[in-house]
């Protein structure tokens, strides 16, 4: 029978998923701005672009808190997957035990429940699809988003 968290537990839990998110965050918005910027895109229409999730495509006639709404929905999925990846890993010992693989499979699954699952939900108008995209995406989520929180934990969980 599970037994509710220590204080201790609570504070290595709070410690691992603020940090896993954080990293996270930063990685995958810095891979965004990076990846785009040649193509001529801005920081400013990225976060525009995920503030449309919510505000549709008036979003990007919006200003800087606009970019500021989309940051923090940014930042708020970093921390639920790296809640949702916290949580697992006290249940299945194989995603602290090898973080290498079970981050570049959590990676992958972040990305398809984003682009599969909760774009198509969204206010956002999605761009027709693309194989270099995708490719980059899930490249992207592998080195940003899944490895990053998966060594993050690992480390707050030994």
């Amino acid at each position: 029978m599970n037994q509710p968290y220590g204080a201790n537990e609570t504070q290595v839990a709070l410690k691992a998923i603020f940090w896993a998110g954080l990293v996270c965050a930063v990685m995958d918005i810095t891979a965004a701005f990076v990846t785009w910027w040649p193509k001529g895109i801005s920081p400013d229409r990225i976060l525009k672009g995920i503030a449309s999730a919510l505000l549709g495509p008036e979003a990007f006639s919006g200003g800087w808190p606009t970019a500021a709404l989309g940051l923090a929905c940014h930042f708020l999925i970093a921390y639920s997957a790296a809640t949702v990846f916290f949580l697992a890993s006290r249940r299945l010992q194989f995603l602290t035990a090898h973080p290498i693989i079970s981050g570049a499979l959590y990676g992958v699954a972040v990305y398809f429940v984003m682009y599969w699952v909760v774009v198509p939900l969204s206010r956002y108008h999605r761009r027709p699809f693309s194989w270099s995209v995708t490719v980059i995406a899930i490249i992207t989520h592998i080195l940003c988003v899944g490895l990053p929180i998966s060594l993050v934990v690992r480390r707050f969980s030994r």
